[in-house]
């Protein structure tokens, strides 16, 4: 039977984007070596397993390191004793109980969607190797509200392109968790928890997308959740369409139309086709009578500013696309978007950094604008 490789030290990448402090380590718990050497020599299993729980708990308390090696000298240590009573155990089996430890004792490998969390240090910044999961109703420091596995090979893919796939994809992700944008609280953004070079070269694939404060102290109260768990079928139509919009925005090109029209042509006709299929998704929804005429002028507003991308997306010059983006922002009103949402019972006050300036639906023409 191969054994597969300890599940850690090995920490996670930056929380946020890219930034990452080396800061003096911890010293490493000495009842975890113990453990560690135990499990590998396996000459007295029992023994073994019981230092590596008693060094996890310690280590949770002191933020000492070494958790890899008290979980690999339990892991090995309960594998002894599994031998020694002669049951078979399989690779699968193994790896199971692994991810059960891991998942028993807060590793930062195991969050899932919906989990909240604190920091021991209490930044969402710099290197992670263990988070302590705490209830969404109080404080804390971060919510997960996706996961996804990066691929690749063997070899590690480097820092920046880590961070631009994970910028890229959690982005787009929030939508599916938080689906009502304008619910999302100003001072909320995204982190994002990314495999490091150490826990690639063991397979380690998954990135784990988060919520946090930008305020470090200030931390998050209650699940910023809003989805089809807590909202009603008329609701949810409305968000699917409209966030059809802000997915689009998501992908504005950095450079401007002045140093690259080409990208920004192709992004105007990116949300040319995105504010066509949302004025389709509008009409085609079945809305209550109460919030039918609203829902109906903002999907009136949309086609005349899907109009404004089409033509923008032909520019044959910057001055020419400028023209066409103006008139997208010319024909933005918020007013509309507001009544709208109060029809249906949503969040009602538009994001602050985009109060003036938002299209639609907390939508317009550039990176200020993305929800």
């Amino acid at each position: 039977m191969s054994t597969p490789p300890p599940p850690g030290p090995y920490p996670y990448q930056p929380w946020g984007q890219g930034y990452r402090p080396y800061n003096a380590p911890a010293p490493v718990n000495g009842v975890a070596i113990a453990a560690l050497v135990l499990g590998i020599l396996c000459c007295v299993p029992a023994l073994g397993l019981l230092l590596g729980l008693v060094a996890l708990r310690q280590i949770r308390r002191t933020g000492e390191r070494g958790r890899g090696m008290a979980v690999t000298g339990a892991v090995l240590s309960g594998l002894g004793l599994v031998l020694w009573v002669a049951v078979p155990v399989g690779g699968a089996a193994f790896d199971a109980w692994v991810k059960g430890a891991a998942r028993d004792h807060g590793s930062a490998y195991s969050l899932t969607e919906g989990e909240c969390f604190d920091s021991p240090s209490g930044s969402l910044e710099g290197m992670a190797y263990d988070v302590d999961k705490v209830p969404c109703s109080g404080l804390h420091d971060a919510e997960v509200f996706a996961t996804f596995r990066m691929t690749g090979g063997a070899a590690y893919p480097g820092d920046g392109r880590l961070t631009d796939v994970a910028d890229a994809r959690c982005y787009a992700l929030r939508y599916g968790y938080a689906m009502d944008a304008w619910a999302v609280p100003d001072d909320v953004d995204v982190y994002y928890l990314t495999p490091s070079r150490q826990s690639w070269r063991y397979g380690d694939r998954e990135v784990t997308c988060l919520f946090g404060n930008t305020d470090e102290k200030a931390g998050l109260k209650g699940s910023l959740r809003n989805d089809k768990q807590t909202l009603d079928a008329d609701q949810v139509a409305y968000l699917k369409a409209v966030n059809i919009e802000n997915a689009a925005l998501d992908r504005q090109p950095p450079d401007s139309p002045d140093d690259d029209l080409l990208s920004s042509r192709q992004w105007a006709g990116r949300m040319s086709a995105a504010l066509t299929e949302e004025a389709r998704t509008l009409g085609d929804h079945p809305w209550p009578a109460g919030s039918r005429t609203p829902v109906a002028k903002v999907a009136k507003e949309v086609a005349a500013r899907q109009e404004e991308w089409a033509r923008a997306a032909k520019a044959g010059d910057a001055s020419s696309f400028y023209e066409h983006y103006d008139l997208v922002m010319a024909l933005s009103t918020p007013d509309r978007a507001v009544t709208a949402r109060k029809a249906l019972g949503l969040a009602a006050t538009p994001p602050e950094s985009r109060d003036e300036e938002d299209g639609g639906d907390g939508t317009g023409g550039g990176s200020e604008f993305e929800v």
